[in-house]
């Protein structure tokens, strides 16, 4: 039963600790352009596309 005493303000802490987080998440604007990073991944803008092969130099005549 004395570990109550422990564990409840240690909970309690590491809740303040994280509400502490995501206050700080929220102010630094971490959570601003949550659409960006997903859509990011879907285009590729910096890798420039392979120039085409003629069809005369690709074809064995």
């Amino acid at each position: 039963m004395s570990i109550i005493y422990v564990l409840i303000p240690i909970a309690m802490l590491f809740v303040l600790i994280a509400i502490g987080i995501f206050f700080w998440a929220v102010k630094s604007e971490q959570f601003d352009d949550l659409d960006r990073q997903s859509v990011s991944i879907l285009f590729d803008d910096d890798v420039e596309p392979a120039p085409k092969a003629k069809d005369d130099e690709s074809s064995p005549s």
